[in-house]
């Protein structure tokens, strides 16, 4: 069944427009509502969950992992204009341009033992930190079928993916390349073996939301 608009509303858009737009404008208030410390009151039960299940699957992998990339394409913005956007964006003291990026951000800042992110890993909601990120940390990376060449992709940045007691639960590795029309972002994300293909699947998914509207971000930050 098909529901279509005939007239009514003047402005540019789609029902499915309309609806993101009050969806995104309602978890907006939530989010301002709550604040930082209330949303990991509200969700620190599914936190537990969420890194107990990443927990155990690091422990039943034994050091493996499975890889998975998504790969956008970007106009009218370099990579290297991104990146400092990304940047200034990471070690701001408004985390709003990071959380407004995907539904499922709930917490995103700096910490003394790396950047906290408290979001979606498929179905669980997990707290994890990236530390190390840069591209100092590459040396993992170094003999991943997922590196791409250094003059085609000059910009690369890595990081182990890590609970607040240690545990490596995952690895993401992201990599730009100029083009003649903007940029190529080749985003890889790595999670343990033991983890069900539908948590990569839903990450490579992930992956292409947030870091779409973050370049658009970038963009309109710029102009």
């Amino acid at each position: 069944m098909t529901v279509t608009l005939e007239s009514g509303p003047t402005g540019v858009g789609s029902i499915d427009d309309f609806e993101l737009f009050y969806a995104r404008r309602a978890l907006d208030r939530f989010r301002a509502r709550l604040g930082r410390q209330g949303l990991l009151d509200l969700l620190a039960a599914d936190i537990e969950e969420g890194n107990a299940f990443l927990r155990e699957c690091a422990r039943a992998s034994d050091g493996e992992f499975n890889a998975g990339t998504t790969v956008l394409q970007a106009h009218g913005l370099t990579s290297g204009e991104f990146l400092a956007w990304m940047d200034a964006a990471f070690t701001g003291d408004d985390s709003g341009p990071l959380l407004a990026a995907h539904p499922e951000h709930y917490v995103m800042g700096t910490e003394e033992i790396g950047a906290r992110v408290v979001e979606n890993i498929g179905p669980h909601v997990c707290s994890f930190y990236m530390g190390g990120w840069g591209t100092a940390e590459m040396a993992w990376a170094d003999g991943a079928a997922e590196l791409l060449p250094e003059s085609e992709f000059p910009r690369k940045m890595s990081s182990n993916l890590f609970l607040e007691d240690g545990t490596v639960v995952g690895r993401a590795l992201i990599q730009f390349g100029d083009t003649a029309e903007g940029f190529t972002a080749n985003l890889t994300v790595y999670f343990p073996t033991a983890c069900p293909q539908e948590v990569l699947e839903h990450h490579m998914r992930h992956y292409a939301v947030e870091f779409r509207n973050w370049i658009v971000a970038a963009a309109e930050a710029r102009a």
